[in-house]
C-alpha cells in the first residue's frame, strides 16, 4: 500500500513515511493509490470483534509496513479498558425512532478527536523508536483537536507538540483542558486570530521545506492521513452495531467544519460499507453547505468567519475538502492542483457541473443549523429523552431530522460531551452540564500558554527555541 499526493507532486510512499510527513511536499494531501474494498462476507466476519480488534482489521488494510502483530498491540493499547469511559469504547445511544447517537466522546478529552489521537500517540512513538529519530508536531485547533493530541502525546518519547489555537475563541473548558497540561513536551501557542489563520501558519511552516526538514516537523491535524484512517474504523463499528445482516443501509449525520470527520465516512462508503446518506451539518459558517447546495466552493476571510456557540466548526477553509474533490474530479491530480491554484488567485472555484453526483453518486446532503436551532434542539432532545447533547451534536441532530428515512437507521456522530460548552447548555435547558469526576478540579489548575501575534515568523522562532532535536 503506497500513498500519493492529491496534487501529484510526491513519489509514492509507504504509510510510516506519510505518517511523519504530514502535508505533502507539493502542498497536497496523502491518499492511498487504491482504496481497499471490503466485501459483505468480510463485514459479517467482523461482527463479533471488539473495537480494538476491528481497528486492527480496518487499519491493517491501509498499513502494510508495520507487522500485524505490532499493529494489533498498538490498537489494543490505544483502545484499552480505562482509556475510554465505556466498555464498548464507542456505544450506540438510542435517541428516538431510528435515530441514535454514535458515542465518540467517551475518551480522555471528551471529544471524538480522541478516537484517532489515541492511535496516533501509539503509532508515532512506535515508528520514531524504530527509526531512532524525533518529531516536532505542529498543529492548529479550533477546540478539540488540541487537547486530544496533547493528551495522547504527553510524555511520549521523541515527540514535542506545538499547538496553535485562536486566542479567546474556545470555550473555558477547552482552554483549561489544553493549557493546564504541564508536560515539558507540550507547548500551547494562543494566536491572536481565528482558526483559519492558525491553520494557515501550520501550512506555511509545512510548506517551508528547509525549515520542515531542519526541525523534523510533522502534523497531527486531519491533514495527517493516519487521523482519517483511524476515524474510518468507527463508521464500520457503527454500521455493525446498527444492522443485523449484510447489505442493510445506514445513514450518518456529521457536524463538520474541516471536513475530516465526514471524509472518513465518505471513504468508508467508497470501500463498500452500505451507507445510504452522509448528512453534513454546518453552523453559520456554512461554506461546505453552500458547496453541496450550489457546487461553488467559496471560503471566507477571517473577518467573515462567525464566532458561534458551536466553536469547533467556526472554520471557513476546510483542509480535508481537497481529498474529496480529488475523488470528485476522477482522481485527477493535475485538475486538483489547478483548482487550488485558482482558489488561491480568485478565492473560489465552481464545480456545479458535477452537482448531480454529490448525492446520487456519493450520498452527500447538507444543511445549516443556527444558534437558535442549537438551543431548540438541545432543549427538545433533553425534554424528550433526558439526554444532554453538546451544540455541535445538536447541529447534526437538527439537520439529520430534515433528512431522516423511517426505514433507515440514522447515526448522529456525537462529537463532544456537553460539559465542554456549559454556557450554551445552561442557556438551552437551565441545567448545569455534569462534569466527569476525573475533571472536577480542571478549572482551578494552573495554566501554561504563550500568547502571540498572528505571525508565522514568531511561531518559527518559538519552535527553534523549544524543538525536540
Amino acid at each position: 500500500m503506497k500513498y500519493r499526493s492529491t496534487r501529484g507532486g510526491m513519489n509514492p510512499l509507504p504509510f510510516s513515511d506519510i505518517l511523519l510527513e504530514g502535508l505533502a511536499p507539493d502542498g497536497g494531501l496523502a491518499l492511498p493509490e487504491t482504496l481497499p474494498q471490503v466485501s459483505a462476507e468480510q463485514l459479517e466476519a467482523w461482527r463479533a470483534l471488539d473495537y480494538a480488534s476491528l481497528a486492527a482489521e480496518v487499519l491493517g488494510l491501509f498499513i502494510d509496513d508495520i507487522p500485524r502483530e505490532d499493529l494489533n498491540r498498538l490498537t489494543q493499547a490505544a483502545y484499552a479498558p480505562g482509556i475510554f469511559d465505556s466498555p464498548d469504547v464507542v456505544p450506540l445511544k438510542p435517541l428516538y425512532g431510528k435515530t441514535s447517537l454514535l458515542g465518540l466522546s467517551q475518551g480522555p478529552t471528551l471529544a471524538f478527536k480522541d478516537m484517532a489521537m489515541q492511535f496516533l500517540g501509539q503509532v508515532f512513538e512506535y515508528v520514531l523508536a524504530k527509526r531512532g529519530t524525533t518529531l516536532n508536531i505542529v498543529g492548529a485547533t479550533s477546540g478539540d483537536t488540541g487537547s486530544a493530541a496533547e493528551y495522547a502525546l504527553r510524555g511520549k518519547k521523541g515527540v514535542a507538540v506545538f499547538m496553535l489555537s485562536p486566542h479567546g475563541r474556545m470555550s473555558d473548558f477547552q482552554r483549561a483542558q489544553m493549557y493546564s497540561l504541564q508536560d515539558a513536551n507540550i507547548h500551547n501557542l494562543a494566536v491572536k486570530g481565528v482558526f483559519d489563520e492558525c491553520q494557515d501558519i501550520v501550512k506555511a511552516l509545512a510548506g517551508d521545506l528547509e525549515f520542515k526538514a531542519a526541525y523534523r516537523l510533522g502534523a497531527v491535524n486531519s491533514i495527517n492521513w493516519a487521523r482519517i484512517a483511524a476515524q474510518i474504523v468507527y463508521y464500520f463499528w457503527g454500521w455493525l452495531r446498527a444492522t443485523t445482516g449484510p447489505g442493510q443501509q445506514v445513514s450518518f449525520a456529521v457536524p463538520t467544519g474541516n471536513f475530516g470527520n465526514i471524509l472518513s465516512g465518505h471513504l468508508a462508503r467508497e470501500m463498500g460499507l452500505p451507507i445510504a446518506k452522509l448528512v453534513l451539518a454546518t453552523n453559520e459558517n456554512n461554506v461546505l453547505e453552500e458547496f453541496f447546495r450550489t457546487g461553488v466552493y467559496r471560503p471566507r476571510s477571517a473577518a467573515q468567519t462567525h464566532a458561534t456557540s458551536s466553536p469547533s466548526m467556526d472554520i471557513s477553509r476546510a483542509s480535508n475538502f481537497e481529498r474529496f474533490v480529488f475523488d470528485l474530479v476522477g482522481r485527477d491530480a493535475g485538475k486538483v492542483a489547478q483548482l487550488w491554484k485558482q482558489l488561491e488567485q480568485q478565492g473560489e472555484f465552481d464545480l456545479s457541473e458535477l452537482k448531480p453526483q454529490f448525492e446520487s453518486r456519493y450520498g452527500f446532503i447538507a444543511g445549516i443549523s443556527t444558534h437558535q436551532d442549537r438551543l431548540k434542539t438541545i432543549r427538545s432532545v433533553y425534554d424528550d429523552t433526558g439526554v444532554l447533547i453538546d451544540p455541535h451534536t445538536a447541529d447534526a441532530v437538527k439537520v439529520a431530522a430534515e433528512h431522516a428515512d423511517p426505514d433507515t437507521p440514522m447515526l448522529v456522530l456525537e462529537t463532544a460531551l456537553p460539559v465542554k460548552f456549559a454556557d450554551t447548555i445552561r442557556e438551552a435547558t437551565g441545567q448545569i452540564a455534569p462534569v466527569p469526576e476525573h475533571l472536577q478540579d480542571l478549572p482551578g489548575l494552573p495554566q501554561r500558554v504563550q500568547v502571540m501575534a498572528c505571525d508565522a515568523g514568531l511561531v518559527k522562532d518559538y519552535i527553534r527555541q523549544h524543538a525536540e532535536l
